[in-house]
């Protein structure tokens, strides 16, 4: 269904991307990522690694790092994809949000939200300066 390769959205040293195989469908199942949860207080030592930009909100007192693919996906304002959280389950869940072309990258908002154009924490100016 999908494949890493690199990603034309990125210009940096990890420029991987997810990319649909096959067409798939608006609503498909795309991703089940299984989490490792970790205590939001425990956030400041992630803050130190790279990690850092690969992790996901977890409910309102946790953070998860994303095994499997998860942490893969790429960010776009219009996405074609979208996930849930399935809590019961322990992963995210990854599912096309719109058709999506064979060949095409699979993108999802990391503002959670399909809709928020909210500036990301990567793109906001740096206030140490």
């Amino acid at each position: 269904m999908f494949e890493v390769k690199n990603s034309k959205l990125s210009n940096g040293e990890f420029n991987r991307g997810i990319f649909a195989t096959r067409d798939i469908a608006k609503g498909e199942l795309i991703h089940e990522a299984p989490v490792i949860p970790y205590p939001n207080e425990d956030h400041e030592f992630i803050e130190k690694t790279i990690l850092a930009d690969y992790v996901f909100e977890y409910g309102a007192n946790h953070t998860a790092v994303l095994l499997g693919y998860g942490s893969l996906f790429n960010h776009s304002y219009t996405p074609n994809a979208t996930y849930d959280i399935n809590f019961k389950n322990h992963t995210f869940d990854f599912y096309s949000y719109t058709d999506i072309k064979a060949g095409d990258e699979i993108l999802i908002n990391y503002n959670g939200d399909e809709n928020c154009d909210d500036p990301l924490w990567f793109n906001e100016p740096d206030e140490k300066k």
